[in-house]
Parts: structure tokens; sequence; C-alpha cells
């Protein structure tokens, strides 16, 4: 329950608290600056800016905004003689949008004064704009180019970044079900790498073009096959296809390792593990939300997510471990202290010996009596990794041992 000074506040700012400290005239109606029509109109309008801004970058906001704001207006009529203002240059697009976000997404055409335009047409002054709509309508990139104003810009954008999420989910399932049943077994760095050679620029490019139906899965598999075979001779990479899993390949098969910090699961999210920091079970993650690749998952602690932070603005989300994942992922080690004969066997026996670790990699170099080294490990959760590291600072001439972020 709210008085209409509070609801007028509210909805409108702080500014709308001024038209209750001004006199009245004989009629009891308030004499204020804010009764300005123009005014009004022009605050509602910087509001609509902010209100429909979404997920959109604060730049293009800024941008648009700018752009808009020092544009001359133009007026022009709906067919009941409704008026509404528009910068000049403004499009049938811009228009349809200032309508209605549902009128902008289905619009097919417009009639000015009657007469059929095309949608780049620039509405002038005293025009009466007649938007014409189609559900089976659906909004192109090409409209960006010639609508102008942020609320067209800004809509136009939402729903097709949130088509193309839809498409690539849409086409991750697809290709999963169809290379397990064709039994392809290929990581998600493979994959990327052999898409190269087939011309797609990178996974979620491929996963969106399945989802929009203008790729022959069948046929990719049987190409991919070609080249995971050395004795094929097709192509100039040749992938070789390795048993031990990695860590992208793990994480993705354990779709259901992590959850939202509500509760909920990303099973329906196309997302990544960070190769940067490499987070394993245990480690408290933060997902951030990328333009086209879902949500990449590092590290609180990772050295990259701050500088993410302050690029993509606050599109990032919570995230925990559920207790339901398994399966092993990728640690890196790094190692440093006194060299002398049998370091490095001392170094893979602490591994292995526990828990029958595997190691991925090792890279160790001497510099005089020293060495430092690199060991990369799989490990199952956190406790694994921090009891590897215990067994390693136990080593005879090892001086520190600490977590690798690469």
């Amino acid at each position: 329950i709210r008085t209409n000074e509070m609801h007028n506040v509210a909805e409108n700012g702080i500014a709308a608290h001024f038209q209750y400290k001004e006199n009245q005239n004989q009629n009891g109606q308030i004499k204020t600056w804010w009764n300005d029509k123009e005014l009004e109109e022009w605050a509602t309008w910087v509001r609509d800016v902010f209100e429909n801004a979404g997920d959109e970058a604060p730049e293009h906001v800024l941008e648009s905004f700018k752009l808009n704001l020092y544009q001359d207006e133009i007026y022009v009529y709906t067919p009941k003689n409704d008026l509404r203002i528009l910068p000049q240059g403004a499009t049938p697009i811009d228009f349809a949008f200032d309508v209605h976000s549902e009128v902008g997404y289905r619009c097919i055409g417009a009639k000015i004064n009657g007469k059929i335009v095309p949608l780049d047409y620039k509405l002038k002054t005293g025009d009466q704009v007649e938007i014409l709509t189609s559900k089976n309508q659906r909004p192109s990139k090409d409209w960006e180019r010639f609508c102008i104003t942020h609320k067209a810009k800004s809509n136009i954008r939402k729903y097709l970044n949130e088509e193309k999420r839809s498409k690539q989910l849409e086409g991750k399932e697809i290709w999963e079900r169809k290379s397990k049943k064709s039994n392809l077994h290929i990581n998600y760095d493979n994959l990327e790498k052999v898409l190269h050679t087939l011309k797609y620029n990178n996974v979620p490019e491929f996963y969106q073009q399945i989802g929009m139906g203008t790729v022959n899965v069948e046929d990719v598999i049987t190409e991919i096959k070609k080249r995971l075979d050395p004795s094929s001779g097709v192509g100039n990479t040749v992938i070789v296809a390795t048993p031990t899993k990695d860590y992208s390949e793990v994480a993705r098969d354990h779709a259901n390792g992590v959850t939202l910090q509500d509760g909920s699961d990303v099973r329906n999210i196309l997302y990544h593990y960070a190769r940067c920091c490499n987070p394993v079970p245990g480690d408290e993650i933060i997902g951030i939300v990328t333009v086209g690749s879902g949500i990449k998952i590092h590290r609180s602690n990772c050295k990259n997510v701050a500088e993410l932070t302050n690029k993509v603005g606050p599109r990032f989300v919570e995230m925990n471990w559920s207790s339901l994942q398994q399966g092993e992922f990728i640690a890196a080690v790094r190692i440093t202290g006194d060299d002398r004969a049998g370091m490095l066997n001392d170094i893979t026996n602490a591994i292995v010996q526990y828990n029958n670790t595997n190691i991925r990699s090792v890279n160790i170099d001497a510099f005089g009596a020293e060495f430092e080294g690199i060991v990369t490990v799989y490990v199952k959760n956190i406790e694994h990794l921090n009891v590897i590291f215990q067994r390693l600072q136990k080593i005879q001439g090892v001086k520190n041992v600490i977590r690798y972020d690469g």
C-alpha cells in the first residue's frame, strides 16, 4: 500500500517529489515544471532506455543514449492519431519497437500515409505510420543497420542472442546424441581443432548451425572419423584420440557436477570450465556469462576473474559444486627445490603411489643446483589434490609446492 506521492516517486524517480512541493492554483491543480508534458515524456524515455538495457554492455547503452539524446526529433502518428516522438532518421522498425517489443519482433512492413514502404524508409514529421505484422516474422540482424533508437537496437540484440543460445543448446544435444550413437569419442579441444579443418570457426558456432538445421551431422561425423584415422591420409592435421579423458571432456561428461547457487543445475546451459585456472570439485567457483559461449566457470580467486568482470560488467553468476560430480579433473602443480639425482623419480612416485593418481605431463628444468617443475595430474577433487601437495612437500630437497594456474 502506498500513497499517490509514493507511487509517483517510485515510478518516475525523486524528481516527481517536487510536484508535491509546489502551490496549487485556484482550481486545485498543481503548478510545477513537472507538469510540462514534453519534459515528462523525455524523463519516461530516459527511464525506458535503462530499463530495457538487459544484459547489453554498458558502453553500448551509453553510446545509444548519447546518439538519441542529441538528435533532432520528428513527430509521427499512429493510425489512431496518437503522437509518437522519434529521433531524426528513425525508420518503421524504430516506430514498431516504440509501440511495443512484440510489434517490433513481428514487423514485416509499414504503411506510411496509406502507402506501403520498405523497412529502411526514413520517417518524416507528420507521417501516419501503420505497422504490418506477421506471427511468422522474426528480427533480422540486418535490422540493426537501419534502425537508430536504443530501444529497437537493444530488443533486436536481445532476441538474436537468446535465439543463438537456444540453437546452440539444441545443436549440442543433437551432436552429443548422434556422436554417442556413432561411437565417436572426441574431447572438446580436439573437436575444435578438427572443426577448423572443416571451415567452422569454433564449437559453439558448430552447435548453432546444427540447431538451425544447416549441418548434416552424419557427414561431419564421417569426416571426423577419417581425420582420427592416421591411415586415411585425409587433411593436414591428424588428431589422435587418447583413452584418457582430459579436463574439458570430463567436465562435459559430468554436466551435473556444478549447480547455480540457487540449487538449479546447468545441465541445459551451455558452459565450459576455464583452462586458465582449472577448477576442481571443492574449489570456490564463479561463472562468467560470455557472449556466444554460455557460462565459463573459473575458480573464484582466478587472476582473470577481476579483469573479465571489468570487461563484461556484472554478468557473472555464483555457482557451487553439487554432490553428484564424479570422474577426474586436471590440476597443475608447480614444484621448486634443490636438484639432485633421483628427484624426478621421487616426485613421480609420491604422486602415482597415492590412490593410483595419473600424471598427464611432467616438465622439469634445472638451473644450477636448483630445479623448477610443472606437473599436471588428474584428481577427483580438492582433497585429492591437497594430499598430493602434502606428499610432494615431504620429499627431500623440495622447497615449495603451489597450485599452478598457467
